[in-house]
């Protein structure tokens, strides 16, 4: 019988995770918590430590320093260490690994205690939940890698874990079917009350996912919060360009403002003299239509137009994708326009950006 620890403990928590390869820290000083039925992603580029802190929650590997709980209990630190068998969480990595030799029904009951009509009722109600039910009796080499990797889900689901850790476990799933299995894992995780740390290189996924974002660079955390906020106060701009593309301003500042062909843009605190990046996304730069004699001028806070020449429009499917060569300095700025914006290549167009969707950093080396 699990205990019930009291109300607000997380269920999982990690502090101050190291782990060191060769003297390098790999995970450096990581710490999480992570509520029942929340799920927070760990979202970071390949090699940053994603699925090394994984394993050393999941028990497969040994932290340097640093102490893991479930619930409130310590099930590990560098003297103290529960067995991975006994930790009650579950694991689903990429590679998905079912048994070949046993069917559906006893890989998803693989782990499972109760009697035979117990486990087979539980096997029966997950494989109905991930629609693999007319497969229960059937072998894995029958199935497609989609419908293999649901029977992976429901495996990882059957003995109802405390925590579920997911290493990219969609990626092996074309788009279409992504969606639904992602949504339907959700949904069944939740339900259990289970809490989910969740690996993925992918902002789209994790912006899909998770109650919480925990972005991870070169084996620290370095910003951490809803999705909303990760994704609109950025806190550098690596941070703004892990999420989408950007568009670069180097301006010098003097007075508490920096002097743009755009216009000037506050710069609170910085020291005069001192260069700053000024980062804005694609979707924020309006194309001034007044100046092209075709629709609306700019707002007073979109700041002073500044003039480019098209060198090339894509049609991305929700959204038109146009490069515009800048007459200022012959840098290229990208800027997306909904649905289909096709200007003809050599064509001057006005631009403004957006004042409240731009973010001011300290200059970063060429």
């Amino acid at each position: 019988m699990r205990a019930h620890p009291p109300p607000g403990t997380p269920r999982l928590e990690i502090r101050h995770l190291i782990r060191r390869f060769d003297g390098r820290a790999v995970v450096d000083d990581v710490s999480l918590r992570i509520m029942p039925g929340q799920v927070t992603c760990l979202l970071g580029p390949s090699g940053c430590g994603k699925s090394t802190t994984l394993r050393m929650i999941a028990g497969v590997e040994m932290q340097d320093s640093g102490e893991i709980y479930v619930d409130g209990a310590l099930i590990c630190d560098t003297v103290h260490r529960v067995p991975p068998e006994r930790r009650e969480i579950g694991l689903m990595f990429q590679d998905f690994a079912l048994f070949p030799h046993l069917s559906v029904a006893g890989n998803v009951a693989f782990g499972l205690s109760g009697t035979r009509a117990e486990k087979r009722a539980r096997v029966a109600a997950l494989l109905e939940r991930v629609d693999l039910l007319d497969y229960i009796d059937g072998y894995p080499h029958q199935l497609s890698g989609g419908e293999q990797q649901r029977v992976a889900l429901a495996r990882a689901l059957a003995p109802r874990p405390r925590i579920m850790l997911m290493d990219e476990p969609f990626s092996g799933l074309d788009n279409r079917l992504r969606d639904g299995i992602r949504d339907e894992t959700l949904a069944l995780l939740k339900e259990e009350d289970t809490a989910v740390l969740l690996v993925t290189h992918e902002p789209e996924e994790a912006m899909r996912m998770a109650d919480e974002i925990a972005l991870m660079r070169s084996g620290r955390i370095v910003q951490q919060g809803a999705p909303y906020n990760v994704y609109t106060r950025p806190v550098d701009r690596a941070a703004v360009s892990f999420f989408s593309d950007t568009n670069v301003l180097r301006a010098k500042v003097q007075g508490a403002l920096a002097m743009t062909p755009f216009g000037r843009f506050l710069a609170p605190g910085v020291a005069d003299g001192t260069e700053v990046d000024i980062v804005f996304r694609p979707q924020h730069v309006r194309i001034d239509f007044d100046r092209s004699g075709k629709g609306p001028a700019p707002t007073a806070s979109d700041g002073t137009p500044a003039r480019g020449v098209v060198e090339r429009a894509r049609f991305m499917g929700n959204e038109s994708l146009v490069e515009f060569r800048m007459d200022y300095d012959g840098s290229v700025l990208k800027v997306t326009v909904p649905n289909v914006f096709l200007p003809g290549k050599g064509k001057a167009m006005w631009l403004t950006i957006r004042r409240d969707r731009c973010f001011v950093f300290p200059s970063q080396p060429r």
